[in-house]
């Protein structure tokens, strides 16, 4: 399937456009624009604008609130339950960061629950908030149960993604942001897009035979990464976000492009660790940079030209792309359909 190479910047005023013909708040439309056109910039098309329909579906059937208020529900100073009110996981987390970020500078660290959720695009997008002021930062979330234990034969836990983001020197900070799964569902549902099929080790069947068919996985089971380790994790992650806020746990957390009426119901939960505290007051930025540029300057195998510490590979993408994104036909003409529909210009990324 042919692309369309288009300028991240009109890319965000049509999407910000899209969800402002909805109803929603001009920060809250341009805040969504950036997180999903953000990850497009950074080479993870499947936490970007490809889920835009799927989200404009969710405002339209109900299931998720454009103007839905995030609110505080336990409040033990350090720790903090929220709700999102099933309103846009990007608007609660936005709110949750700014509140994890005030109360570390408080108490030296802190806990912020958010049940009643949605999703919230990459979880590197709000680790990174933390790292840009000096924090080392941890974002959590659950997802609808996509994963079945190791030998099993039954979705029990989702790909549950975690993002860890330390502050370093000269504005590089080591960024690790992951799915508990080999392969998140969206590039799944990209590569059914365009026809193609997915490499071995990435899904099952229905059944839990392995599968290369990306029709068959999205209807199958994902697997997860590095075996009973992965599922470890996402189970852990699991209790970390949907127990420990009061939200949905399991199957209580629903399909996301299935059921578009019902609640997404998942949790998210952040954790802000006030780094320039430590070491004696002079802070871990200088560590953390002297360790990754031992990372960057490590002996490479053989064929290798470069070697990343993690959250380099997506600043490079970002360099390299000079302001502009690479969307499918199929995507880039689903957006300029909503963006008619919503009385803008016609093909706008098509320009």
């Amino acid at each position: 399937m042919s692309s369309v190479n288009v300028s991240a910047d009109a890319l965000a005023a049509l999407i910000s456009g899209i969800f402002k013909s909805l109803g929603a708040k001009v920060p809250d439309a341009e805040l969504l624009a950036d997180s999903l056109v953000s990850a497009d910039l950074e080479g993870v098309a499947s936490h970007g604008v490809m889920l835009v329909p799927m989200y404009v579906q969710r405002v339209q059937s109900g299931s998720v609130s454009l103007t839905a208020e995030p609110s505080v529900i336990e409040d033990f100073g350090g720790l903090v339950g929220m709700s999102a009110g099933n309103g846009f996981g990007q608007i609660s987390s936005q709110v949750a960061v700014d509140l994890a970020i005030a109360r570390a500078r408080e108490h030296g660290v802190s806990v912020v629950t958010v049940k009643e959720a949605f999703h919230f695009g990459a979880a590197g997008y709000w680790a990174r908030q933390f790292s840009d002021v000096g924090m080392v930062g941890f974002a959590f979330s659950n997802t609808r149960p996509l994963m079945p234990a190791p030998g099993g034969a039954e979705r029990l836990v989702g790909n549950n993604p975690l993002a860890i983001a330390f502050p370093a020197d000269a504005g590089r900070p080591v960024v690790v942001d992951m799915a508990m799964s080999a392969s998140a569902m969206g590039k799944i549902r990209l590569a059914q897009g365009r026809g193609e099929p997915i490499p071995e080790g990435w899904a099952t069947d229905a059944d839990g035979s392995p599968t290369t068919s990306a029709s068959e996985a999205i209807g199958g089971m994902l697997q997860p990464a590095a075996g009973p380790k992965g599922f470890g994790l996402a189970v852990a992650i699991e209790l970390l976000t949907g127990a420990l806020s009061g939200g949905g746990v399991g199957g209580a957390v629903k399909p996301l492009y299935g059921e578009l009426n019902k609640p997404y119901n998942c949790s998210h939960t952040f954790i802000a660790i006030d780094a320039g505290r430590t070491a004696g007051g002079t802070g871990i930025a200088g560590t953390v940079n002297a360790f990754s540029d031992g990372i960057r300057q490590s002996r490479r195998a053989p064929g290798v030209d470069t070697v990343y510490a993690p959250g380099d590979l997506e600043r490079a993408r970002r360099r390299s792309n000079g302001g502009r994104c690479t969307l499918s036909q199929e995507v880039a003409g689903q957006l300029n359909e909503l963006g008619r529909a919503a009385g803008m210009a016609d093909d706008l990324l098509l320009k």
